[in-house]
């Protein structure tokens, strides 16, 4: 009987697009729960944020294990390109893996306010010590807390993007190109998170980051999903 041996390169090939079809549902399902969890939200107004929550408290939790769901499959899009670049440098590989765990950790602790604001809607007999303008105001008070809980991730968001950016460019099967953009966007990445706590009111690097990082992380998946791994020795 003869027994194929799949090729080195496919399955660099096949792990490629296993990375790319991940960080694709990753980004969808983090997009569809952010926007779906926003319009939930009146800014400023805690009585009518509350009063659509309150209407539709079964899609307000669907949101919150959507960013869940989001999160879980962040770390397997992560773990794929693991597997997929740690022929490249294992020490970098692991390290990126790493500081992604911290990312996906920081994530779901920070979901935890939104089922927080879950158990102020129940109306369980110990809540009766609040007025009703006060379980408001504490429902917005842990959306903003969820809100800055979440902005500590990007700490971790950013970081692991230099080592993973600097393995795409070293590693000879991907294209240098998204590797430069990659470690680029890392330092526009902590920019952010460092300009969110310290200057909350300067939005500037705001709008240089934010597209950057759609190209970058966007622009990788593609090409994970549709090209996948040129056939060609590491640098």
């Amino acid at each position: 009987m003869n027994i194929t041996k799949e090729s080195p390169h496919g399955t660099i090939n096949k792990n490629a697009r296993m990375a790319g079809f991940l960080y694709l549902i990753y980004m969808v399902t983090h997009i569809i729960s952010d926007v779906w969890r926003d319009s939930f939200i009146v800014p400023g107004d805690a009585a009518a944020t509350v009063s659509k929550i309150m209407a539709h408290p079964g899609l307000f939790t669907i949101t919150a294990v959507g960013d869940l769901l989001a999160a879980a499959l962040f770390f397997l899009a992560a773990w794929a390109l693991y597997v997929l670049l740690k022929p490249v440098n294992k020490n970098l590989a692991l390290l990126f893996l790493l500081l992604n765990l911290g990312s996906v950790a920081i994530q779901c602790s920070s979901d935890l306010f939104l089922f927080a604001i879950q158990l102020l809607m129940n109306g369980h007999d110990y809540l009766n010590v609040f007025q009703v303008d006060q379980l408001q105001s504490l429902a917005m008070f842990f959306l903003d807390l969820r809100e800055k809980a979440f902005t500590v991730a990007w700490l971790f968001n950013g970081a692991w993007l230099f080592p993973l950016g600097y393995l795409v460019f070293k590693s000879g099967f991907l294209p240098k190109i998204l590797g430069i953009v990659l470690m680029v966007h890392c330092f526009t990445w902590l920019s952010t998170f460092f300009q969110s706590f310290l200057f909350p009111g300067f939005d500037a690097i705001t709008y240089v980051s934010y597209p950057l990082g759609f190209i970058a992380e966007f622009g990788l998946t593609l090409w994970l999903l549709v090209m996948g791994a040129k056939e060609q020795k590491p640098a």
